[in-house]
């Protein structure tokens, strides 16, 4: 009896927290979403704090979809994350699975070339001289190329591949398949989790593109989604003198939130239930 009043209790609490936590994730996300549907003018007279909207409005949102570089920069961020994303997956698999095999000759070294890169880089401007020497300036493989393997990926698939099971390896070269087989055809679909898990990872980096572009691109055709939704957003910091008939600075830069945070937050249910796994297995050996 005791201990069940013991297991209400620190239930209890334990929902107590986790509905805190959630409180702290979901309101600023009700807040961004509130703002960027909400008129200007109803903000400003609520001193910019608004949860739920009396007006809702989708002005800030056609403002930006209708920006004369929106769409373009919209186009190229997509084709970032897609051709980027596909580019991680197919070089970090490649790169994990032949040191995920212990009797790979020189594996130690290649794998203390990775910790390497994790610890030092070559910097900026050497970064930069490299991108221009291979001509890639101005085009949208410098926003791709430059991060075409994060070693840290690496790392967490190869411990991945190591936790299959050795006898799956054994039997497939006992039927005559080759390391280029075994790979495709049974780490792959075993590694579903960590492919996902990598792969958000990706998304998320290539969706968020703004340095790369900042430093290797000139061409405003060029631009990622960031990169002009900040100068949107820069352009929006003036002074207001009709607040209902002008751009709405807050709601502006509420509703360029969303519409770069969305593609995340619409894609990431679909592979949550994916994502812990992924990480946690492919963490077990470091």
């Amino acid at each position: 009896m005791v201990r069940n009043l013991e297991d209400k209790l620190f239930n209890a609490v334990v929902y107590t927290i986790l509905a805190f936590c959630a409180l702290i994730a979901v309101f600023p996300l009700l807040y961004v979403v509130s703002v960027s549907i909400t008129p200007f003018g109803e903000v400003l007279r609520n001193g910019g704090f608004i949860l739920i909207p009396r007006e809702i409005t989708f002005t800030a949102y056609k403002t930006l979809l209708t920006g004369s570089n929106l769409p373009q920069a919209f186009k190229v961020t997509v084709i970032i994350t897609v051709v980027g994303t596909a580019i991680n997956l197919v070089l970090t698999g490649l790169m994990a699975y032949p040191l995920s095999r212990k009797l790979l000759p020189g594996r130690q070294f290649f794998l203390l070339m990775i910790v390497f890169t994790l610890i030092f880089s070559g910097g900026l401007i050497p970064t930069y001289l490299t991108v221009k020497s291979v001509g890639l300036l101005d085009t949208i493989w410098a926003m791709i190329l430059p991060n075409a393997i994060w070693s840290f990926n690496v790392l967490i698939m190869k411990s991945f591949f190591e936790g299959l099971p050795e006898e799956l390896f054994e039997s497939a070269r006992m039927d005559g398949a080759k390391e280029f087989r075994i790979l495709l055809q049974i780490v792959a679909p075993l590694s579903v989790p960590v492919i996902l898990t990598i792969g958000l990872f990706y998304v998320v980096g290539h969706w968020n593109e703004f340095f790369q572009a900042i430093f290797y691109v000139t061409d405003r055709t060029l631009f990622p989604l960031q990169v002009i939704v900040r100068e949107i957003l820069m352009q929006s910091q003036q002074p207001l003198e009709n607040a209902d008939n002008v751009m709405p600075t807050q709601t502006m830069q509420m509703a360029s939130v969303m519409i770069a945070s969305l593609p995340v937050l619409i894609v990431y249910p679909f592979i949550q239930k994916h994502f812990t796994k992924g990480m946690l297995l492919g963490s077990i050996k470091g």
